[in-house]
């Protein structure tokens, strides 16, 4: 499976219904939030076979909003490689 970072965000008059939604789909404590610094959005790292499965996590009503993007690590190695490549 791939991980993705998911960046769900909603209005400060959405909170309350997002936050709930998110509750009730059992992904509260998959999200870090922003809300109490006045930014709604929230962000999760999630294990998916797709973006499309990935944006699951985030409620219907915002999902519109929402960006999943797909998330790979570099070694040491990688990045030599690629410098040697330049």
């Amino acid at each position: 499976m791939d991980r993705y970072l998911v960046e769900s965000p909603h209005s400060e008059e959405d909170c309350q219904r997002a936050l709930s939604q998110v509750m009730a789909m059992g992904f509260i404590l998959h999200y870090d939030w922003g809300c109490k610094s006045n930014v709604h959005k929230g962000w999760a790292i999630v294990e998916s076979e797709s973006e499309a499965e990935a944006l699951l996590t985030v409620p219907a009503f915002i999902r519109h909003q929402a960006r999943a993007t797909k998330l790979n690590r570099y070694t040491p190695e990688d990045f030599e490689k690629q410098h040697s490549r330049e």
